[in-house]
């Protein structure tokens, strides 16, 4: 069992600005990430909203600069999926697939996960059906259907059309959810198509074709090469034991818990918020790392 003093569940800017600040306080600490660095900033287009780039910031491009900023200063990443965690005494107990943690503090910074599509999907047919537009960004030439009509929903459409792909986004209703920029850029695109109320009824393996068919609520049906949901996401907290929760109200009050980023923002799933999550966080540490030495 390895005693840290931190252990930070999750590598997107929440964990990783957590990890920065405490490296600069020479706090120990591990930073624990299940697949890779960054989080959901693969997925954006644009980041236009973060202090510093005039010009805007694509995600993938912003994930590398936090990155060389970790290396330069010596921050490492554990990769390794965490499978429980609880508290016990004075101390937490991180378990993942490989080790076993026992910090005093716990940063969760684990993200969220995408809401399922509510058909059923037959298993020759999933391997076409993505929730994350980042695996989809080399392919050229390509139909897609975008389920949902938020944000993301636009977002992914507007990445994808990049390479000369074509789009169609399916609203299950008539509201769009979307920022006006977003909708006014996509409107703008003829690669772009925008259908409400349009609810879908299957996707299945067109076996012939070795393409997708998504049927319609209302008979129709479309034929696309890969399908995009962007349906929405649901807090990452799988690995939080019962007793947690009932301790975690507890444990917020004496600062020996912090959730930062994605996980506890819902709607205002931004960069800059998730970052200045994580810099409280470690921040809200140290200070009471100081005041138990005194």
């Amino acid at each position: 069992m390895k005693a840290d003093e931190v252990v930070i569940i999750g590598a997107g800017p929440a964990g990783m600005t957590t990890a920065i600040q405490l490296k600069r306080y020479e706090i120990p600490f591990v930073l624990l990430e299940q697949e890779r660095v960054g989080g959901l900033l693969w997925n954006a287009n644009l980041v236009e909203n973060y202090p510093g780039f005039p010009r805007g910031m694509g995600g993938p491009k912003l994930i590398r600069l936090i990155e060389k900023q970790m290396e330069r200063i010596g921050v490492g990443v554990i990769f390794d999926t965490v499978t429980k965690v609880s508290y016990e005494g004075d101390r937490f107990n991180v378990e993942t697939l490989n080790a076993l943690y026992s910090p005093r503090y716990l940063v969760v910074a684990s993200g969220t996960r995408p809401k399922p599509i509510p058909i059923v999907i037959p298993s020759d047919a999933r391997e076409r059906v993505y929730s994350e537009v980042f695996p989809l960004l080399n392919e050229q030439n390509k139909q897609f259907v975008i389920i949902g009509a938020g944000d993301a929903a636009f977002d992914y459409a507007l990445n994808l059309i990049k390479n000369r792909n074509s789009v169609t986004i399916l609203n299950h209703g008539r509201e769009v959810k979307c920022l006006r920029l977003l909708w006014n850029r996509a409107s703008t695109e003829a690669a772009i198509t925008y259908r409400d109320n349009t609810p879908i009824v299957a996707i299945e393996l067109d076996k012939t074709a070795s393409r997708l068919k998504v049927q319609l609520e209302a008979g129709e049906s479309l034929t696309t090469d890969y399908v995009l949901s962007a349906i929405g996401r649901v807090p990452q907290l799988d690995f939080v034991s019962d007793s947690l929760l009932e301790q975690e109200s507890e444990l917020i009050t004496q600062g020996r818990i912090y959730f930062a980023g994605d996980v506890q923002n819902g709607l205002l799933r931004q960069t800059a918020i998730s970052a200045g999550d994580g810099l409280r966080a470690a921040m809200l540490i140290f200070q009471s790392i100081e005041e138990g030495s005194l």
